[in-house]
């Protein structure tokens, strides 16, 4: 069994990130550029492409005119990023993908992805991504974060 991680990214513009970025700021934290994505989490019997192709070919996934995808090269958010995750989320993968099927895929865990980025243009350091949890970004009574 193999553990394939990835993120599934817009490729046009995220009107959800911009709010967010907005309220970020205006709640004083000093972010320039968020980015959001679909983290997607599989254990899988199929080899990387494979299931990529196969999370391509689900039209309730992606979308090949708006989104791409992202590959992680470790199974945890990047410097200035965190992933929000849902407590009651269950790796059902027919309720996850709308009723249909990605070819090889075992279990999945659905994350949505927070990229904060500075002045600079540099990914923001640890302490600005937990100011951004605690005024916005995470729910405690509802989600959890993974930094």
């Amino acid at each position: 069994m193999n553990r394939w991680v990835f993120g599934i990214r817009l490729k046009i513009p995220d009107n959800e990130a911009y709010t967010a970025l907005v309220a970020l700021q205006r709640l004083d934290v000093p972010v320039r550029k968020i980015e959001r994505m679909d983290v997607w989490d599989f254990e899988s019997n199929s080899s990387y492409q494979e299931l990529a192709k196969a999370v391509e070919n689900n039209e309730a996934l992606f979308n090949t005119n708006k989104h791409e995808i992202v590959p992680f090269s470790q199974a945890r958010p990047r410097t200035g990023e965190v992933w929000i995750k849902k407590m009651d989320e269950r790796p059902d993968v027919r309720r996850l993908f709308a009723g249909k099927t990605v070819a090889g895929s075992l279990s999945a865990h659905r994350y949505t992805g927070w990229r904060l980025f500075g002045e600079s243009g540099k990914a923001c350091d640890a302490a600005i991504v937990q100011l951004a949890l605690e005024r916005l970004l995470c729910n405690p009574a509802i989600e959890r974060a993974i930094t």
